[in-house]
């Protein structure tokens, strides 16, 4: 699939995986590296035709490896650069993106995530919000990761993740799941709506007349590496307190709050507002930057309800950040499945009235 105009005229109807890929390059992706796997492969699809048509670089790699560590030779020149990949795929990419982080490098990874432990299965799953939020690289590091919850918003955080991931230096995710990256819905695209950040300063252009620059991962001594781990929480302190993002439904009476992320959502508003018709005090909370994660407003909504219900496609991974969150304030129930489409509205419906009872 190859769009006619890479910023169509108002709204067109498509997949996902090509509004993210779409976005990448209306943001100024400059080089993506990749390698194909389901259920992200049209992304790569996608690039290896528009890339080559505006003369920029594309690369199918030869691995996963291969492909983050390209990003990151681009991104030390400043490049805007990418790449994608899914769940175990991207299990192989940790040790690069500590790299990244450590280096302080403008990566962009979407990850859209199938089903799993290990090879699993290509369905739709939720399972890799700890690799994303935790990550399996070594050290004291985070990524910014932003979760979208339908097909708009794979486009508008796409391009965010460029703007953040330049703005602050780290490694930036999209995290999608698997139906996400597959749906179809109307969308429309427009400019990349935020300012380039000048990268002069740091990237690796050639010296041309100047003193030499370093960009490594690698300490020489405890004191230097724990000045720089200072500077980088410090970094993620200024992140959490600006660029937070979250969205809430009615949640300004509830007893009862129901949290989830990614596509998930969709259904879980979908209950709330038939819970609301039969009378049940519920709201819906959706973190859109699940790292950092809007602990503070859960700990102000902790105040108001009696309690929550995280629902999500695993077997319980945000629930953990929602119970930190409001740090036994209120119970916090799970009701999850692991794998597959979601939950459905009708059974939502049921748990949100038993906890209700209850």
């Amino acid at each position: 699939m190859t769009l006619t105009a890479t910023k169509p005229e108002g709204k067109v109807l498509i997949k996902g995986n090509y509004a993210i890929a779409n976005a990448a390059v209306i943001a100024g992706c400059e080089c993506y590296f990749g390698y194909p796997i389901t259920p992200q492969s049209e992304i790569g699809e996608f690039m290896s035709g528009k890339m080559q048509e505006l003369k920029r670089a594309y690369v199918s790699s030869e691995s996963e490896l291969a492909s983050i560590n390209m990003v990151i030779g681009a991104c030390s020149t400043g490049a805007k650069a990418m790449t994608s990949s899914s769940s175990c795929a991207v299990s192989l990419m940790q040790e690069a993106l500590s790299y990244a982080t450590a280096e302080e490098l403008p990566v962009v990874l979407v990850s859209v995530m199938r089903g799993g432990p290990g090879l699993g299965n290509i369905y739709p799953s939720q399972g890799d919000y700890n690799q994303a939020t935790i990550g399996g690289g070594n050290g004291d590091y985070k990524l910014i990761v932003l979760a979208p919850g339908n097909v708009q918003e794979c486009i508008d955080l796409t391009y965010k993740a460029f703007y953040l991931a330049h703005k602050y230096k780290n490694p930036t995710m999209v995290l999608a799941d698997g139906l996400l990256g597959q749906m179809m819905e109307p969308v429309t695209f427009g400019d990349y709506p935020y300012p380039e950040v000048d990268d002069s300063a740091w990237a690796l252009t050639g010296a041309k007349g100047r003193g030499r620059r370093v960009i490594r991962s690698y300490a020489p001594s405890a004191d230097d590496q724990c000045v720089f781990l200072n500077k980088l929480y410090a970094k993620y302190a200024l992140i959490e307190e600006k660029e937070v993002m979250y969205d809430e439904y009615m949640t300004e009476d509830a007893d009862l709050i129901v949290a989830s992320f990614g596509s998930m959502s969709r259904n879980v508003k979908s209950a709330v507002k038939i819970a609301r018709e039969k009378g049940l005090k519920v709201g819906a909370f959706r973190p859109i930057t699940i790292s950092p994660f809007p602990n503070k407003r859960l700990k102000e909504l902790s105040c108001s309800a009696k309690k929550f219900l995280v629902t999500e496609i695993n077997m319980g991974q945000m629930v953990r950040d929602v119970r930190l969150a409001v740090n036994g304030k209120v119970p916090v129930e799970f009701y999850g499945k692991g794998v597959g489409s979601m939950i459905d509205v009708e059974d939502l419906v049921d748990k949100i009235e038993s906890l209700i009872e209850v």
